[in-house]
């Protein structure tokens, strides 16, 4: 079984169980299916056809998958963004609930000694996919960072709850001209979204994601305090959808945005991974070993790894979700126990349901 789809009332979710990637989620409203995730171009092309180097959670590129670590596994020898993204899980639990159905994967491996859950709830009537992820025992530290990725065919525009600075890393994704291209200035930031460093000198609005940009980019975004969840907002403009991405600060402090839109040349990438946003909310520097060490968020006050021990589990929680909604601008989000109040520009709202409490904002999260 490569897949196991599960249902509540108006929204489906399917798992990849050989990477733990979501091939698929569906939300049903207003009498359309929204599919706010994104499946990569070349996902069920041959093997053959692909590089032969090329890890598998490229190869099944989907939707959300848990990095652990983020990025380069350089700790304990694993492929980019660790096993949990690109090995296989089991089905332990798939069973209906009041009101909804919860199911349970857990991976094959161990990660840093650790046995590692992935906790999937739909509830009826929710527009959501609520999950936890939970590490059982290990020992040392690890990085980690969900990975949703939406993609857009005719751009669309962002918000986020309030952040206190972006930041470029050292070098960008893609320096060599022959292989591709990017915009933002490296290293840079800045504390104003809609005036960030452009590489050409000026700046752009990092809120307004546009198709004729064509470049790989990659920002971290760190969570101001204001005492809510974070959350990003895409509103996209062809779809008419608002795709919505929810956490705990104090769980996951940082959001990472990846601008994926033509900017790769080479295989499989080949100019074809167009409007991709990758909206990923973690708590990890770049790179399991820069996030053991000195890093320049851990100089900003951010935690950039949860600490493992034996007898000890460490759990966070994540939500993705998608509403119809026209307008042209992004709106705010007000989160309260039983719904998700989205606010348009024009000062308008819509209330939509919501578990408030699953992301426990204020709860106390271990180093």
């Amino acid at each position: 079984m490569d897949a196991v789809t599960i249902n509540a009332k108006g929204i489906s979710v399917s798992l990849d169980l050989a990477v733990g990637h979501i091939a698929a989620m569906e939300v049903e409203a207003d009498g359309r299916v929204l599919t706010p995730l994104h499946r990569a171009p070349w996902v069920g092309s041959p093997r053959e056809t692909l590089p032969a180097n090329l890890p598998e959670g490229t190869v099944r590129l989907s939707g959300d998958f848990l990095c652990a670590p983020f990025s380069t596994s350089d700790v304990e020898a694993a492929p980019l963004h660790g096993w949990p993204a690109n090995s296989e899980w089991d089905v332990v639990e798939n069973a209906a609930i009041a009101g909804g159905r919860r199911a349970v994967f857990r991976l094959r491996r161990k990660v840093m000694g650790a046995t590692v859950d992935k906790v999937f709830t739909l509830r009826d009537g929710h527009p959501f996919l609520y999950q936890e992820h939970i590490f059982l025992g290990g020992s040392g530290a690890i990085s980690v960072a969900h990975h949703p990725m939406t993609v857009m065919q005719g751009g669309g525009r962002l918000a986020f709850s309030p952040k206190r600075v972006a930041v470029t890393p050292p070098t960008p994704l893609e320096p060599d001209p022959a292989r591709g291209r990017f915009m933002l200035a490296y290293p840079a930031r800045a504390d104003d979204l809609t005036q960030f460093p452009l590489a050409t000198g000026g700046t752009t609005d990092l809120t307004d994601y546009r198709m004729e940009d064509k470049r790989e980019d990659f920002i971290t975004l760190v969570e101001a305090d204001h005492g809510g969840p974070g959350w990003t907002a895409v509103a996209r403009r062809a779809e008419r959808d608002l795709v919505l991405v929810l956490k705990n600060p104090a769980e996951l402090p940082v959001t990472m945005l990846w601008f994926s839109n033509g900017g790769r040349d080479y295989a499989p990438w080949s100019g074809r991974h167009l409007g991709v946003l990758g909206i990923e909310d973690g708590r990890s520097a770049i790179g399991h070993a820069a996030s053991l060490g000195d890093n320049w968020l851990k100089h900003e006050g951010v935690a950039t790894a949860f600490a493992l021990a034996e007898g000890r589990s460490v759990s966070f929680r994540h939500v993705i979700g998608a509403v119809p909604f026209a307008e042209a601008e992004a709106p705010g989000i007000e989160a309260a126990r039983d719904y998700l109040r989205v606010r348009t520009v024009d000062g308008s709202q819509k209330d939509v349901p919501f578990d408030g409490d699953f992301l426990r904002i204020g709860r106390s999260v271990p180093a």
